[in-house]
């Protein structure tokens, strides 16, 4: 359980320093990600290893997986609307094209 709670938790502040260090937006999105997800699995499976099937790991199970499956979604709107926001519409540059 030690473990599982120490790893986390460093998949947070990991998490943390790169949303600090990074200078663009979309960068930074890239951070968010194993916060919301693998940080969140890693403290929730601590919390089930602790309680077993009690009423907490249970919740614990829940968060967890609401939050697994509500995170990419998040985090895409998050970057489609800063990039309307930026272009005033959603568009893809020249540059961007790969073929």
């Amino acid at each position: 359980m030690i473990f599982l709670l120490t790893s986390g938790v460093v998949v947070e502040l990991m998490s943390c320093v790169g949303v600090l260090v990074m200078r663009h937006f979309y960068d930074r999105l890239h951070y968010v990600g194993p916060a919301s997800t693998l940080g969140a699995f890693l403290i929730g499976a601590a919390l089930v290893v602790q309680n077993a099937l009690k009423q907490q790991g249970v919740k614990s199970i829940l968060v967890v997986v609401l939050l697994v499956m509500i995170s990419p979604v998040l985090t895409h709107a998050t970057a489609r609307a800063a990039r309307i926001r930026e272009f005033g519409r959603l568009v893809v540059l020249d540059e961007e094209r790969t073929s």
